[in-house]
């Protein structure tokens, strides 16, 4: 049987939760991380209902693209729907698992599905985020120095865009002196030691830290592992919001309109005026994305599509960019779809089950 927790863990390989925003509560929200898991519903927001379809249909797992807590709770008797769904997933059961702002955060994730949706090509991160990324810099025998990068490897270190394994080394003389207390690999008690070395150097997510330094430290052979870790303020290409990618063709600006209603199942699109008749870059944001207009119109994008624009910042657009809003539920419910996939690849052995339900607060009467 597969746990709550192995779940959860394959979820956060894709989405760390160390990507979340600081007000974010991704994660296990309501169960027991040991409980064996008879199948999953993939929802994007948990609400009453949900938690109803997923008694109905067998599963007792909910992973949920919202949260269904943002804020400590206080009390537990009902008094509103998070209350009540919280209350209700308890007394049948049923963990409830949140993949948010984390998801919005990576390669592969909510924004890419949009972009996929769009069929857009060459997509990349929007607005990349820095201060991700830790330099380790280590000294190791000459002789062991493959068996020490490979076990870094495999602990995640080494991964730029397209590339991995990826590292530098330079060779060099190490010296010490063990003392009478030492055990050491080379060298002798009260005597100088002179061994060639390779100093390595790689690059890994910060959340990884642990992991890494546990890697070096069983992987090396000296007793004592000479390292040290640098944080890096360079922008990490696989983490950021938004995402920005081309169409295989150029549109018209109804064209794309139509393109963009038919491709993500709109019934209603808000706009800016149309302000080219060429369009071909687009960028995108699912969720409320009006804090990445500067950086749209910065990747030279023709459209930004995202959701929940105000009146007023609607003219932030002048007449430099179309600004599409799709609707919130609209822009992330193929979010669904994604976890299934990604899912599907790990775990056969239950039920991984798109909600029916419709969660959408938002109705439209045309």
């Amino acid at each position: 049987m597969t746990v709550v927790k192995e779940i959860a863990h394959y979820l956060e390989q894709l989405a760390p939760l160390a990507y979340q925003e600081s007000y974010d509560n991704a994660g296990l929200i309501v169960g027991n991380p040991q409980t064996d898991v008879t199948g999953v519903l993939l929802t994007l927001d948990s609400t009453e209902a949900v938690v109803d379809e997923a008694i109905a249909k067998g599963c007792n797992l909910i992973v949920a693209h919202h949260p269904i807590v943002f804020k400590g709770l206080k009390k537990l008797n009902g008094r509103n729907y998070v209350e009540r769904t919280i209350i209700k997933a308890i007394k049948n059961d049923i963990a409830i698992y949140a993949i948010h702002t984390n998801l919005d955060h990576v390669m592969g994730g909510v924004n890419s599905m949009i972009a996929e949706r769009l069929q857009l090509q060459n997509v990349r991160i929007l607005a990349p985020k820095s201060d991700t990324l830790l330099k380790l810099v280590s000294f190791v025998p000459a002789e062991f120095t493959q068996a020490v990068l490979d076990a870094l490897y495999e602990a995640g270190v080494g991964a730029i865009g397209n590339y991995d394994h990826c590292s530098f080394r330079v060779n060099g003389t190490g010296t010490f002196r063990p003392n009478e207390m030492a055990k050491p690999f080379i060298g002798s008690a009260q005597k100088d030691e002179e061994v060639t070395e390779n100093r390595i150097e790689v690059i890994f997510p910060a959340h990884l830290q642990g992991k890494v330094l546990n890697a070096l430290k069983q992987a090396h052979p000296y007793e004592e592992v000479a390292y040290y870790l640098s944080a890096l303020q360079n922008l990490n290409q696989e983490v950021g919001a938004g995402a920005v990618g081309e169409l295989p063709n150029a549109m018209t600006g109804d064209e794309f309109l139509t393109h963009l209603k038919d491709t993500m199942g709109l019934q209603m699109i808000r706009h800016t005026a149309l302000v080219s008749d060429s369009i071909k870059k687009v960028a995108v944001c699912g969720g409320a994305g009006g804090f990445l207009l500067n950086d749209a119109i910065g990747a030279n994008a023709d459209v930004f599509v995202t959701a929940d624009y105000k009146y007023h910042e609607f003219f932030d657009a002048d007449g430099r960019i179309l600004i599409c809003d799709v609707g919130h539920y609209e822009s992330e419910v193929y979010t669904k779809e994604l976890l299934q996939r990604y899912l599907s690849k790990k775990f056969v052995n239950f039920a991984t089950i798109l909600s029916d339900t419709n969660t959408n607060p938002v109705f439209y009467r045309s």
